[in-house]
């Protein structure tokens, strides 16, 4: 069982680090060659939200990204915004998020719900166990 904790300032720049680092750990883990695409598109999304949500409070925190092959391959992506802002936009229609007014950051937190949804079956999203955040983990099955 190995863990890779990493953690980054909140700029999208290092959103890409987190991406290659989350693929490597998970070919390591055993996870099928077939789902290493889903595991770079929703890690990247899950850590670009988080970023964004860190720009939006100002926040300097660092976001941090945890990797497990306990068992399963999985991911915690921790931010450190309040959780009212990290749903708030997940509940708008349609109508609502093509709004002119909400800005790009706004618009990358609302839809990022929707599309780590898709790309992963086994996911929770929830507040952070100590202090102000969320955590999003997502959980790929290995064959070893």
């Amino acid at each position: 069982m190995a863990t890779v904790r990493l953690s980054f300032s909140p700029a999208p720049v290092h959103v890409r680090t987190a991406r290659l680092v989350g693929v490597a750990v998970a070919r390591r883990a055993g996870v099928r060659e077939d789902l290493l695409d889903e595991v770079r598109l929703a890690i990247g999304e899950a850590c670009t939200r988080a970023v964004a949500l860190h720009r939006q409070h100002g926040l300097a925190e660092p976001v941090l990204v945890e990797m497990s092959d306990a068992g399963a391959y999985s991911v915690r992506v921790v931010d450190r915004a309040p959780i009212e802002a990290s749903i708030g936009l997940a509940v708008l229609d349609a109508d609502q998020l093509a709004n002119e007014s909400l800005d790009e950051d706004d618009l990358t937190t609302g839809v990022g719900f929707a599309l780590l949804a898709g790309f992963v079956e086994d996911l929770q999203v929830r507040p952070v166990d100590e202090g102000v955040g969320t955590e999003v983990r997502m959980v790929w099955p290995v064959s070893r």
